[in-house]
């Protein structure tokens, strides 16, 4: 399926900004099932500084503010083919060990309602994914999707004690019962086509797990689904903080707020 992706971001500041340097991971790169056929972003109220892969593999752009800038766009758009593989991404790639997606962070750190969770598994004599898709939906019971409840912030703990949360939650708590079961699991973000509108104002996230003999495989908690020809990867990391679209600092005490605009839609 092509997909038509426009993602616009825009920052405005009470006032003037000295100095600020943002890291954008919003490239999607081509890979297992996924093919970027045209990909720009066009800034305005600051430039482009340097670009290199992290060591997740994810191309990051380093954007500087312009000197006084009291506001920021960040427009990217661009046409992606993609391949239903049922979420299957395969080999482990890159400089990474597989044995540092078993850590914990912050935001994934297992407590007594995170441990329960795992401790309540299957075992895996039905297979890894069945064991994975179970956990999956013991998740997706825990957790309610509603907005409104967590942020960027919120860690796996605190969502479930809280019993709702978006994509985010579902996919830290997910990798963190994941990890406790000895299994390297991931963060994912990037965007998803929805049947039922193309205006969205957020990206998606979903989880990742190496499975022995298949490679990394894609669990998708909040629709009860492993990612099709729907969804367009962008950037994974052990939790949000290492695949979040925009991050960075800045000088003074302006506040900034943000609107952001999405549109996903075949083409």
């Amino acid at each position: 399926m092509r997909l038509k992706i426009n993602h616009a971001s825009n920052y405005t500041y009470t006032s003037p900004v000295s100095y600020g340097l943002l890291q954008l991971r919003q490239t999607p790169k081509s890979r297992v099932g996924q093919t970027v056929l045209r990909w720009k972003h066009v800034i305005e109220g600051g430039r482009i500084e340097a670009e290199y892969e992290d060591h997740n593999a994810n191309w990051v752009q380093l954007i500087s503010l312009d000197p006084g800038a009291k506001a920021l766009t960040i427009a990217s758009e661009g046409e992606v083919d993609v391949e239903d593989r049922a979420g299957v991404i395969g080999l482990h790639r890159g400089f990474t060990p597989l044995w540092l997606f078993k850590r914990s962070t912050p935001l994934t750190r297992p407590g007594p309602l995170l441990r329960k969770l795992a401790k309540a598994a299957p075992d895996s004599s039905q297979g890894d994914l069945a064991r994975l898709h179970s956990i999956a939906e013991q998740v997706r019971g825990a957790i309610r999707y509603e907005p409104g409840w967590t942020d960027a912030d919120t860690k796996a703990e605190d969502a479930l004690e809280k019993g709702h949360g978006v994509c985010q939650d579902h996919a830290h708590v997910f990798i963190g019962a994941a990890r406790l079961l000895g299994y390297p699991a991931r963060y994912a973000g990037g965007y998803l086509m929805m049947n039922d509108r193309i205006q969205q104002d957020a990206g998606h996230a979903w989880a990742e797990v190496h499975v022995d003999g298949i490679g990394w495989v894609g669990f998708d908690i909040s629709n009860a689904i492993s990612p099709d020809s729907r969804y367009v990867r962008v950037a994974t990391g052990l939790d949000y903080r290492e695949a979040a679209p925009v991050s960075g600092m800045r000088f003074g005490a302006a506040s900034e707020s943000l609107d952001v605009s999405i549109q996903v839609q075949q083409q």
